[in-house]
């Protein structure tokens, strides 16, 4: 049994009395270190139903801990559901209003609908220039990191110089924006999402309204553009995809644009930042993964994405009077889906806190569940993985992390705000 957990007020498990479990709901548990978090989760996943946090705040939710609840939570969003919102808290009624809601939010035909809009925008020809051009770009990336430093770089922040580049510029590509408006949207992107942490408690998304506004004022007018002169990027194929007879809104673009970036371009850095880190903890993996690439890619992106888990958890509303994990739940109850420990769940992964990109299965829930919120962006992010990888190793030498990560505190994401790294040439 994982040791307990004394760095956070202890809450009874759900009524059951028992001392010394830590309060998912208290900011001071977030400060902890991570190996401490994961131990506490560790010791969750061996209660015998969900544990119920937040009295205190007045804003109580159900923690789910372990793989098959995270799994069957997930998949059943007729009692489980997205709406009102997926994020702690909720997203005020207001926002949603004025900025449109975001997919993650939604469910049954209006998300479906949406999904349907966007996948089909995905057609082959977008999808083989996608590849080509997450390829390209990593390159151009790694091109730019050894021009820029010559004779090699010394302690240099690998989030600025890479992991946060390539997904943006991957993303700002794809969306086909122009290059004059990316430095305005990457400073509003930062603005977006710089209180992600829990200095001033647990994740407020209400925070960074003002860029977020920005942001979708700058899609409403690539969006008129684009339906005036159609090119090839994903903004055309959305104002122009018919689905029931109609594309995406502006306003509904806009939500879609605010995702990709506030999400995908997060997540996907934080998986870079990660897994320089890993690969650098661990030699003997970065031996084997450089030996054959080819072989052991999958594997290893797979496994850095379990490992690290870049979003920690998202929320769901009971819509439904449904049992689960030994707990019956009743309608307008929360429950929060902790990501960060179902990947760590000793029933499905041996040797859970080891890093092995040789493991097979990987079931591992890093993009979600399952069910019709599995991210759309799964794909996507796998390729850009690889593609910087494959060149980081194959290229600089020796390039490594030269010290542990700077990570925000968060109860949201496993974010990355910097990490030192060298290499020669």
């Amino acid at each position: 049994m994982a040791r307990r957990i004394t760095g956070a007020r202890g809450v009874p498990p759900g009524g059951a009395g028992e001392p010394g479990v830590p309060d998912l709901a208290d900011p001071s548990f977030w400060r902890l270190p991570r190996e401490e978090r994961l131990a506490a989760f560790a010791y969750l996943r061996t209660l015998p139903a969900p544990v119920r946090f937040g009295e205190r705040t007045g804003a109580p939710f159900h923690a789910l801990v372990r793989h098959a609840d995270v799994v069957a939570a997930s998949r059943r969003p007729k009692d489980f559901a997205s709406a009102p919102g997926v994020t702690t808290p909720e997203p005020a009624a207001w926002a949603k209003a004025l900025f449109g809601n975001s997919m993650v939010n939604m469910d049954g035909p209006d998300h479906a609908d949406l999904r349907r809009i966007v996948a089909r925008s995905f057609t082959p020809r977008l999808l083989a220039a996608i590849e080509d051009n997450v390829r390209a770009t990593a390159r151009r990336i790694v091109d730019e990191l050894l021009a820029r430093h010559p004779g090699g770089a010394r302690e240099a922040d690998f989030v600025t110089e890479v992991a946060s580049r390539m997904p943006f510029e991957v993303i700002c590509d794809l969306m086909g924006v122009p290059q004059g408006m990316r430095a305005g949207i990457a400073l509003r992107v930062d603005r977006a999402s710089e209180n992600v942490g829990v200095r001033r408690g647990l994740r407020v998304p209400g925070r960074g309204l003002r860029a977020l506004a920005h942001l979708q004022a700058s899609m409403v007018r690539l969006g008129r553009e684009r339906r005036r002169r159609p090119g090839g990027d994903l903004v055309s194929a959305l104002v122009s995809a018919d689905v029931h007879g109609r594309g995406l809104s502006g306003r509904q673009l806009g939500a879609f644009f605010s995702l990709l970036l506030v999400a995908g371009v997060e997540t996907t850095r934080n998986a870079l930042a990660h897994g320089l880190c890993l690969l650098s903890a661990h030699p003997e993996q970065r031996a084997l993964l450089e030996e054959d690439f080819d072989r052991h890619a999958d594997g290893a992106m797979e496994e850095i994405v379990r490992h690290s888990t870049p979003i920690i958890q998202f929320r769901r509303t009971v819509a439904a009077e449904c049992e689960l994990g030994g707990r019956v739940f009743r309608p307008g109850e929360k429950v929060v889906l902790y990501y960060a420990s179902a990947n760590r769940d000793e029933a499905v992964f041996a040797d859970p806190d080891a890093f092995d990109i040789t493991r097979d299965p990987n079931p591992h829930l890093g993009y979600g569940g399952g069910g019709p919120h599995y991210c759309l962006g799964a794909h996507l992010a796998r390729q850009e993985l690889k593609a910087v990888f494959s060149e980081l190793l194959d290229r600089p030498r020796g390039l490594r992390a030269t010290g542990p990560a700077g990570l925000v505190d968060s109860s949201f994401d496993n974010r990355v705000r910097s990490l030192p790294f060298t290499f020669g040439t």
